[in-house]
């Protein structure tokens, strides 16, 4: 395996994905709050309009992504038995999608995230796929994912397409 397979595997042995469950769902508005709040802190928006803006996002979201993308993975990220945010993949024929990535505020910062994606990253090279995502233009995610080596392949409104794609990359199902 390449360095990048050594790289995820170091300080990260205690992080695992579950399913969702019903019970999380307190947790997961939790997590997609905090996904929300530097946004917020831009408005001059009282708590109960906070709530209730908050309210309406996260449950859009949630039906939007279950009606998008009804065969994904939707996931709970935990370290140890601590819950600590959300991860939602879509594994396709050529590709696998990262549709969320979100983590809890006081775990950001800590190469969570970029272990995560170097995980999703592996699993793609392995199986011959490029791995996929939208994210926000001209957002901090996107210098993140330029680093983590993905590279802009469109643009779809105010978000950004961009992609990842192994060294010496032959399309699964190719023949090559």
């Amino acid at each position: 395996m390449n360095d990048l397979g050594d790289r995820i595997k170091s300080g990260f042995e205690d992080i695992v994905l579950r399913p969702e469950a019903a019970a999380d769902e307190i947790f997961l508005f939790e997590v997609y709050a905090g996904t929300r709040q530097e946004e917020l802190d831009l408005t001059d928006w009282d708590a109960p309009t906070r709530a209730a803006f908050l309210d309406m996002q996260f449950k859009a979201m949630r039906q939007g992504y279950r009606t998008m993308f009804p065969t994904a993975d939707f996931s709970i990220i935990l370290r140890g038995p601590e819950r600590i945010g959300r991860m939602i993949i879509l594994r396709l024929d050529r590709e696998i999608r990262v549709v969320d990535l979100a983590l809890r505020p006081g775990f950001r910062n800590q190469k969570i995230g970029t272990f995560l994606m170097q995980r999703v990253c592996a699993e793609a090279a392995r199986a011959g796929k490029t791995v996929t995502l939208s994210v926000l233009k001209n957002t901090r995610p996107v210098g993140w994912y330029r680093r983590l080596g993905f590279a802009t392949a469109g643009e779809a409104g105010f978000y950004e397409e961009m992609e990842w794609r192994p060294t010496g990359f032959t399309p699964a199902g190719s023949g090559g």
